[in-house]
């Protein structure tokens, strides 16, 4: 015999017996230890089985346990507990796939289908935390993601028009999705923990979200609450290098191949900018801070705008490097980056993948767009903020731009 079959059943055993822990730890009563591993071993014998009999033997098993699971679930029901959830019935169902996935599919697949039943089993409380605190408006953002993403985006010709040849729908409006899903995420993070974290917490939520958004709402608390201006410093640097990680994760996702050439000096100014951020935070008398997020993380007409703020930019760098040069494409990154640094991030890459940009000249670009956007938040901070806020900030800008100012000129090649 196969010594991959025994394998097989050692694993499908052992998957069994972890969900089946994690119920009978959690849910008195409920379908146990023992139970969940024969289920699970159930769908691996039947899937074995069903190189000689067929696949029916896998689905005659799936029915027979799920009647199995109901009956049971019903005389608890009738007995025990007036409402005895779904969970446990749902978990032993999905586990005889996960059994039957090691043979037919292969033992990663299994595992990592194991792995997210755990989870989910485990993170019960902290689900239903955060059910209890979304409103309408949380659904309105999440749904709109869904909308954006899994019913606009594949209507959209994948091929390129307009000048230049650099305009593709369908990328145009992945990188839509990409950056909804992203904001959507931080906000979601807000949600749950924002409202109660402290400095560091916000600065990184303010720049996964909005860090323009950021410097706006606590320049604006700085003239409100004179105090509070050392704190705010503190967050707006913060969530100015969190942008830098931002844009890191979105070069990862959009063009992996790349990352070897472009993070190293993006990293190497957001590793100053952390090291500022660390100093400010040893000299600052912290505490609690709230980030006020106004903005929907998916609203369509913020997602139409950047979706043609970006496809501005690929024209814009396009035709720099056609008409005006190396010069233009800094300017055309420049002017980008003041008021958002995905959409000089996520053209550039395209551009350097197409080959119509290289990879030394790529990440200068969006290091300019950074600096850019730093010396625009400051201008935000000079008019909405508080002197002393301004000072804070000012320095803290300033030495950052001057070690982007070293990294573009001092790299080696």
């Amino acid at each position: 015999m196969n010594p991959d079959t025994f394998l097989q059943l050692a694993i499908s055993a052992g998957l069994g017996l972890l969900v089946g822990l994690q119920r009978e730890w959690t849910a008195s009563g409920a379908t146990g230890i023992r139970t969940f591993a024969l289920i699970t071993l159930s769908g691996t014998v039947a899937a074995q089985l069903s190189e000689t009999l067929g696949a029916s033997i896998v689905i005659a098993g799936f029915l027979l346990v799920g009647a199995m699971m109901i009956v049971s679930w019903y005389v608890r029901a009738r007995e025990q507990d007036p409402d005895p959830g779904h969970t446990t019935l749902v978990a032993a169902l999905v586990m005889y796939l996960a059994g039957a996935a090691l043979p037919l599919i292969g033992v990663g697949f299994g595992v990592v289908l194991t792995g997210g039943v755990a989870v989910l089993l485990q993170w019960k409380a902290p689900l239903h935390r955060f059910v209890a605190l979304i409103g309408e408006r949380d659904i309105r953002a999440i749904t709109q993601l869904i909308l954006i993403a899994l019913v606009v985006l594949p209507a959209l010709p994948n091929r390129t028009f307009g000048p230049y040849g650099v305009l593709n729908p369908f990328q145009i409006w992945a990188m839509v999705v990409l950056i909804c899903g992203i904001s959507l995420a931080g906000y979601v993070a807000y949600r749950i923990w924002g409202t109660r974290g402290g400095t560091l917490l916000t600065g990184f939520l303010g720049g996964v979200i909005s860090s323009t958004a950021t410097t706006v709402s606590y320049a604006g608390r700085s003239k409100r609450l004179p105090g509070s201006s050392e704190v705010g410093a503190l967050v707006i640097l913060i969530a100015s290098t969190v942008v830098f990680a931002r844009v890191s994760l979105e070069l990862v996702v959009v063009a992996p191949d790349l990352v070897g050439g472009l993070l190293p000096p993006l990293l190497t100014m957001m590793a100053a900018m952390l090291v500022m951020s660390g100093f400010l935070y040893r000299t600052t008398r912290t505490g609690e801070s709230g980030l006020e997020v106004d903005e929907d993380p998916s609203d369509l007409r913020a997602a139409l705008t950047f979706g043609a703020l970006y496809a501005a930019v690929l024209l814009a760098i396009a035709f720099a490097r056609e008409h005006l040069g190396s010069q233009g494409l800094f300017l055309v990154a420049g002017l980008s980056g003041l008021t958002d640094m995905d959409a000089i991030t996520l053209s550039t890459a395209q551009l350097i993948e197409a080959g119509r940009v290289d990879t030394a000249t790529g990440w200068r670009m969006i290091l300019v767009g950074g600096m850019s956007n730093l010396l625009f938040k400051a201008g935000a901070v000079a008019v909405l903020g508080s002197r002393d806020l301004l000072r804070r900030v000012a320095i803290a800008f300033a030495l950052s731009i001057a070690v982007g100012v070293t990294i573009i000129l001092l790299w080696p090649a």
